[in-house]
């Protein structure tokens, strides 16, 4: 069956195994060049660093046809170097940049039957990801490390499209102001399910976390930043150093500031101010940007005038901007698309 033959504008946002990924692995102080291999599956120690102390980071990004048709990932140095940040952080061994790049590159040349055709909605979610493989028992790094790239076909995030979502601010804290927010770490993820579980089975779709120190300061959801925009068009986004730095919400900052000419404010962002914003957005790999019509507290509930029928104005012209770009229907700045050929 041909790309243009598959049903794939009903993809949901789900793991569909793909014929090849990447494989490489650190042993005696190097990491191996990697190769890609056919089996999905992985066999480790029971006694594995990634088993008993959770030692392992991910990334996120997406391979599209553009309306050029050319084969395209999105800014995928960001997580490059996002993941060596988070190895470090993690004491892991860096994957390097190069290897990073490599790895991607041939997953995506790879699987062209896996790739969704321009216009379809769709992408090839790309998952980098390494971890302790090596046996250790007492609380220390790994010995050995994994270091894996596959790909599954998806297609949106939150079914419905640009629909305004509604969030719930939650009850327990993402992470702490001197922990590991700002890295990718899996374990932060571990940390965000059950209050996400919480909040679907109230009725929302995701949550929001506040500081965990004072609870007073919004930060971001269990994966993805905050915009908001002022009654007079600013856009403010969150700053805290438990934040993770989204490649998506600092590409949508430089479209904001450079080609829609928009005034841009990072600064910690007060839960009381809710009631002033015009609206509210969520940004991210997996959804791009996700209208936010209400926010939940057990306080009172928050409505953004932009109502829950349709994202704001500013809110749709930022995701047509950046999804533009990314498709090449729109220049991109120099070094943001990366052909693979």
């Amino acid at each position: 069956m041909s790309n243009k033959e598959k049903d794939w504008s009903n993809l949901g946002f789900s793991y569909q195994p793909i014929a090849k990924r990447f494989v490489a692995t650190f042993k005696d102080g190097q990491w191996d060049e990697g190769k890609l291999v056919d089996d999905p599956n992985i066999t480790i120690s029971e006694s594995a660093g990634v088993l008993q102390y959770a030692q392992t980071c991910f990334e996120g990004l997406k391979a599209k046809y553009s309306k050029e048709g050319n084969l395209v990932v999105f800014r995928p140095e960001l997580n490059a170097k996002r993941m060596y940040d988070t190895c470090e952080k993690l004491c892991i061994p860096p994957v390097p940049v190069e290897l990073f790049l490599k790895a991607v590159g041939e997953v995506v040349k790879a699987n062209p039957e896996s790739v969704p055709p321009y216009g379809s909605g769709a992408s090839l979610y790309i998952r980098p990801f390494v971890f302790g493989s090596g046996p250790v028992i007492g609380v220390a790094p790994s010995s050995e490390y994994t270091f894996r790239v596959f790909g599954t076909p998806v297609g949106p995030y939150f079914k419905g499209g640009l629909k305004p979502i509604k969030l719930m601010v939650s009850e327990f804290d993402r992470a702490a102001p001197r922990g590991t927010g700002h890295v990718k770490a899996g374990l932060n993820y571990a940390m965000s399910i059950y209050a996400g579980q919480l909040a679907h089975s109230r009725g929302f779709n995701e949550n929001m976390f506040l500081d965990a120190q004072t609870r007073t300061f919004v930060e971001e959801t269990g994966g993805a930043n905050f915009l908001f925009v002022t009654k007079d068009g600013k856009i403010v986004t969150p700053k805290s150093p438990s934040i993770l730095p989204s490649i998506t919400r600092i590409s949508l900052v430089t479209v904001a500031k450079d080609i829609l000419h928009l005034e841009i404010e990072e600064r910690p962002v007060l839960f009381t101010e809710l009631e002033d914003f015009v609206e509210c957005a969520l940004c991210g790999t997996a959804a791009v940007i996700s209208p936010v019509g209400m926010v939940h507290s057990d306080e009172k509930d928050i409505f953004f005038p932009t109502g829950m029928e349709q994202p704001g104005p500013i809110t749709q012209k930022l995701y047509d901007t950046l999804t533009g770009i990314q498709m090449e229907e729109i220049p991109a700045p120099e070094g943001w698309i990366r052909i693979i050929k």
